[in-house]
Protein backbone atom coordinates (compact mmCIF):
# COMPACT_ATOMS: atom_id res chain seq x y z
CA UNK A 1 0.00 0.00 0.00
CA UNK A 2 1.31 3.46 -0.91
CA UNK A 3 2.29 5.45 2.16
CA UNK A 4 -0.38 8.16 1.87
CA UNK A 5 -3.05 5.50 1.35
CA UNK A 6 -2.34 4.26 4.87
CA UNK A 7 -3.85 7.51 6.20
CA UNK A 8 -6.99 7.34 4.03
CA UNK A 9 -10.20 7.04 6.10
CA UNK A 10 -12.66 7.03 3.21
CA UNK A 11 -15.69 4.89 4.02
CA UNK A 12 -15.05 4.98 7.78
CA UNK A 13 -17.32 6.47 10.41
CA UNK A 14 -15.86 8.09 13.53
CA UNK A 15 -17.56 8.93 16.82
CA UNK A 16 -15.93 11.97 18.43
CA UNK A 17 -16.99 13.10 21.90
CA UNK A 18 -16.47 16.70 23.00
CA UNK A 19 -16.39 17.85 19.37
CA UNK A 20 -18.08 21.23 19.70
CA UNK A 21 -14.89 23.25 20.07
CA UNK A 22 -11.18 23.14 20.76
CA UNK A 23 -9.18 19.95 20.35
CA UNK A 24 -12.26 17.78 19.75
CA UNK A 25 -13.49 20.00 16.92
CA UNK A 26 -10.05 19.97 15.28
CA UNK A 27 -9.91 16.18 15.60
CA UNK A 28 -13.34 15.73 14.03
CA UNK A 29 -12.42 18.04 11.16
CA UNK A 30 -9.13 16.20 10.58
CA UNK A 31 -10.83 12.82 10.44
CA UNK A 32 -13.33 14.24 7.95
CA UNK A 33 -10.52 15.69 5.84
CA UNK A 34 -9.04 12.18 5.74
CA UNK A 35 -12.36 10.82 4.44
CA UNK A 36 -14.41 9.75 7.47
CA UNK A 37 -18.01 10.63 8.22
CA UNK A 38 -18.47 11.98 11.75
CA UNK A 39 -20.79 11.24 14.64
CA UNK A 40 -20.38 14.23 16.93
CA UNK A 41 -21.51 14.40 20.55
CA UNK A 42 -21.13 17.04 23.24
CA UNK A 43 -23.22 18.10 26.20
CA UNK A 44 -24.43 21.26 24.46
CA UNK A 45 -23.86 20.49 20.78
CA UNK A 46 -26.48 22.06 18.52
CA UNK A 47 -28.44 19.27 16.84
CA UNK A 48 -28.56 21.28 13.65
CA UNK A 49 -26.38 24.03 12.25
CA UNK A 50 -23.37 23.84 14.57
CA UNK A 51 -20.03 25.28 13.51
CA UNK A 52 -18.42 21.85 13.50
CA UNK A 53 -21.23 20.44 11.37
CA UNK A 54 -20.74 23.24 8.86
CA UNK A 55 -17.00 22.66 8.54
CA UNK A 56 -17.42 18.91 8.12
CA UNK A 57 -20.25 19.00 5.59
CA UNK A 58 -18.26 21.59 3.64
CA UNK A 59 -15.68 18.83 3.15
CA UNK A 60 -18.34 16.62 1.59
CA UNK A 61 -18.61 14.38 4.63
CA UNK A 62 -21.71 13.46 6.66
CA UNK A 63 -22.20 14.74 10.21
CA UNK A 64 -24.58 13.25 12.78
CA UNK A 65 -25.14 15.37 15.90
CA UNK A 66 -26.00 14.11 19.38
CA UNK A 67 -26.16 15.54 22.88
CA UNK A 68 -25.12 13.71 26.04
CA UNK A 69 -24.49 14.76 29.62
CA UNK A 70 -21.46 12.59 30.36
CA UNK A 71 -21.75 13.31 34.09
CA UNK A 72 -25.12 11.53 34.18
CA UNK A 73 -24.99 7.73 33.95
CA UNK A 74 -28.56 7.40 32.66
CA UNK A 75 -27.93 9.96 29.90
CA UNK A 76 -24.74 8.14 28.90
CA UNK A 77 -26.41 4.74 28.70
CA UNK A 78 -29.30 6.17 26.68
CA UNK A 79 -26.81 7.72 24.28
CA UNK A 80 -24.91 4.44 23.91
CA UNK A 81 -28.11 2.58 23.04
CA UNK A 82 -29.28 5.21 20.55
CA UNK A 83 -26.00 5.73 18.72
CA UNK A 84 -25.43 1.99 18.37
CA UNK A 85 -28.95 1.56 16.99
CA UNK A 86 -28.52 4.46 14.57
CA UNK A 87 -25.01 3.42 13.50
CA UNK A 88 -24.44 -0.34 13.74
CA UNK A 89 -20.85 0.07 12.51
CA UNK A 90 -18.57 2.62 14.21
CA UNK A 91 -15.00 2.24 12.99
CA UNK A 92 -13.28 4.88 15.12
CA UNK A 93 -14.01 6.10 18.65
CA UNK A 94 -12.38 9.27 19.97
CA UNK A 95 -12.93 9.76 23.71
CA UNK A 96 -12.20 13.47 23.94
CA UNK A 97 -14.98 14.93 26.12
CA UNK A 98 -13.71 16.17 29.46
CA UNK A 99 -14.00 18.78 32.16
CA UNK A 100 -11.77 20.44 34.75
CA UNK A 101 -12.67 22.09 38.06
CA UNK A 102 -10.05 24.03 40.03
CA UNK A 103 -9.78 24.49 43.78
CA UNK A 104 -6.96 23.75 46.25
CA UNK A 105 -7.05 20.19 47.56
CA UNK A 106 -7.88 21.20 51.13
CA UNK A 107 -10.95 23.03 49.83
CA UNK A 108 -11.81 20.70 46.95
CA UNK A 109 -15.49 19.74 47.38
CA UNK A 110 -16.93 16.26 46.82
CA UNK A 111 -19.14 17.50 44.02
CA UNK A 112 -16.11 18.75 42.06
CA UNK A 113 -14.42 15.39 42.45
CA UNK A 114 -17.52 13.40 41.54
CA UNK A 115 -18.29 15.41 38.41
CA UNK A 116 -14.76 15.30 37.03
CA UNK A 117 -14.37 11.56 37.68
CA UNK A 118 -17.76 10.86 36.09
CA UNK A 119 -17.03 12.84 32.91
CA UNK A 120 -13.32 12.14 32.45
CA UNK A 121 -12.98 8.58 33.70
CA UNK A 122 -16.24 6.67 34.07
CA UNK A 123 -17.91 7.88 30.87
CA UNK A 124 -14.97 7.02 28.56
CA UNK A 125 -14.70 3.58 30.16
CA UNK A 126 -18.37 2.82 29.64
CA UNK A 127 -18.50 4.22 26.11
CA UNK A 128 -15.38 2.31 25.09
CA UNK A 129 -16.71 -0.92 26.56
CA UNK A 130 -20.03 -0.59 24.75
CA UNK A 131 -18.72 0.57 21.35
CA UNK A 132 -15.72 -1.74 21.60
CA UNK A 133 -17.87 -4.85 21.95
CA UNK A 134 -18.97 -4.46 18.33
CA UNK A 135 -15.43 -3.73 17.15
CA UNK A 136 -14.29 -7.00 18.73
CA UNK A 137 -17.03 -8.92 16.92
CA UNK A 138 -15.94 -7.39 13.59
CA UNK A 139 -12.26 -7.87 14.35
CA UNK A 140 -11.32 -4.25 13.69
CA UNK A 141 -11.52 -0.80 15.22
CA UNK A 142 -9.57 2.23 16.38
CA UNK A 143 -10.03 3.79 19.81
CA UNK A 144 -8.22 6.95 20.90
CA UNK A 145 -8.45 8.52 24.36
CA UNK A 146 -7.51 12.12 25.12
CA UNK A 147 -5.10 11.91 28.04
CA UNK A 148 -3.06 14.84 29.43
CA UNK A 149 0.31 15.87 30.81
CA UNK A 150 -1.42 15.14 34.12
CA UNK A 151 -1.51 11.51 33.07
CA UNK A 152 2.16 11.73 34.14
CA UNK A 153 2.20 14.68 36.59
CA UNK A 154 0.11 15.78 39.54
CA UNK A 155 -0.81 19.33 38.63
CA UNK A 156 -1.91 22.07 41.02
CA UNK A 157 -5.47 22.62 42.34
CA UNK A 158 -6.93 19.97 40.00
CA UNK A 159 -6.81 16.66 41.93
CA UNK A 160 -9.86 15.19 40.23
CA UNK A 161 -8.52 16.04 36.78
CA UNK A 162 -5.10 14.58 37.60
CA UNK A 163 -6.63 11.40 39.01
CA UNK A 164 -8.94 10.95 36.04
CA UNK A 165 -6.25 11.55 33.44
CA UNK A 166 -3.89 9.19 35.25
CA UNK A 167 -6.67 6.63 34.99
CA UNK A 168 -7.04 7.28 31.26
CA UNK A 169 -3.41 6.28 30.77
CA UNK A 170 -4.01 3.03 32.61
CA UNK A 171 -7.32 2.34 30.84
CA UNK A 172 -5.57 2.80 27.50
CA UNK A 173 -3.14 0.04 28.46
CA UNK A 174 -5.81 -2.16 30.05
CA UNK A 175 -8.05 -2.09 26.97
CA UNK A 176 -5.06 -2.59 24.66
CA UNK A 177 -3.86 -5.62 26.63
CA UNK A 178 -7.19 -7.37 26.07
CA UNK A 179 -8.14 -6.12 22.62
CA UNK A 180 -4.91 -5.89 20.61
CA UNK A 181 -5.17 -9.57 19.69
CA UNK A 182 -8.76 -9.00 18.55
CA UNK A 183 -7.89 -6.42 15.88
CA UNK A 184 -8.72 -3.31 17.91
CA UNK A 185 -6.09 -0.61 18.41
CA UNK A 186 -6.40 1.38 21.64
CA UNK A 187 -4.08 4.35 22.14
CA UNK A 188 -4.15 7.85 23.65
CA UNK A 189 -2.98 11.37 22.89
CA UNK A 190 -1.70 13.47 25.79
CA UNK A 191 -1.96 17.19 24.99
CA UNK A 192 0.47 19.63 26.54
CA UNK A 193 -0.49 23.20 27.35
CA UNK A 194 -2.95 24.15 24.62
CA UNK A 195 -4.85 27.38 23.96
CA UNK A 196 -8.37 26.14 24.73
CA UNK A 197 -11.20 26.95 27.15
CA UNK A 198 -9.66 24.60 29.74
CA UNK A 199 -6.51 26.73 29.98
CA UNK A 200 -8.10 30.18 29.99
CA UNK A 201 -7.40 30.62 33.72
CA UNK A 202 -3.76 29.58 33.31
CA UNK A 203 -3.14 31.87 30.36
CA UNK A 204 -4.74 34.76 32.25
CA UNK A 205 -2.39 34.24 35.21
CA UNK A 206 0.73 36.14 34.16
CA UNK A 207 3.08 34.30 36.55
CA UNK A 208 1.77 30.80 35.77
CA UNK A 209 1.68 31.47 32.05
CA UNK A 210 5.26 32.73 32.04
CA UNK A 211 6.55 29.77 34.08
CA UNK A 212 4.79 27.37 31.72
CA UNK A 213 6.20 29.01 28.62
CA UNK A 214 9.71 28.84 30.07
CA UNK A 215 9.40 25.05 30.27
CA UNK A 216 8.12 24.42 26.74
CA UNK A 217 11.07 23.79 24.41
CA UNK A 218 8.97 24.71 21.36
CA UNK A 219 8.48 28.18 22.89
CA UNK A 220 4.73 28.44 22.40
CA UNK A 221 1.37 27.19 23.64
CA UNK A 222 -0.11 24.49 21.45
CA UNK A 223 -3.10 25.01 19.19
CA UNK A 224 -6.03 22.70 18.49
CA UNK A 225 -4.78 22.24 14.93
CA UNK A 226 -1.64 20.56 16.29
CA UNK A 227 -3.77 17.45 16.88
CA UNK A 228 -4.93 16.92 13.32
CA UNK A 229 -1.94 14.84 12.25
CA UNK A 230 -1.74 12.69 15.40
CA UNK A 231 -5.45 11.82 15.40
CA UNK A 232 -5.46 10.78 11.75
CA UNK A 233 -2.33 8.70 12.34
CA UNK A 234 -3.85 6.82 15.30
CA UNK A 235 -7.22 6.38 13.54
CA UNK A 236 -5.67 4.98 10.35
CA UNK A 237 -3.82 1.90 9.13
CA UNK A 238 -0.58 3.86 9.53
CA UNK A 239 -0.62 2.95 13.24
CA UNK A 240 -1.71 -0.67 12.88
CA UNK A 241 1.07 -1.99 15.16
CA UNK A 242 0.57 0.58 17.91
CA UNK A 243 -1.27 -0.58 21.01
CA UNK A 244 -1.46 0.90 24.51
CA UNK A 245 0.63 3.96 23.68
CA UNK A 246 0.14 7.41 25.20
CA UNK A 247 1.47 9.82 22.57
CA UNK A 248 2.49 13.24 23.92
CA UNK A 249 1.77 16.32 21.80
CA UNK A 250 3.31 18.87 24.10
CA UNK A 251 5.95 21.01 22.39
CA UNK A 252 8.64 18.93 24.09
CA UNK A 253 7.44 19.41 27.70
CA UNK A 254 7.82 15.78 28.76
CA UNK A 255 11.19 15.49 27.05
CA UNK A 256 12.45 18.29 29.24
Amino acid sequence: MAILDLFNLKGKIALVTGCKRGIGKAMAEALAEAGADIIGVSANLELDGSEVEGSITALGRKFYAYQCDFSDRASLKAFCEKVKADHPVIDILVNNAGTILRKPIAEHPDEYWDEVIAVNQSAPFILTREIGKDMIERGSGKIIFTASLLTFQGGITVPGYAASKGAIGQLTKAFANEWASKGVNVNAIAPGYISTDNTTALRADENRSRSIMERIPAGRWGEAEDFKGPIVFLASDASSYMHGTVMTVDGGWMGR
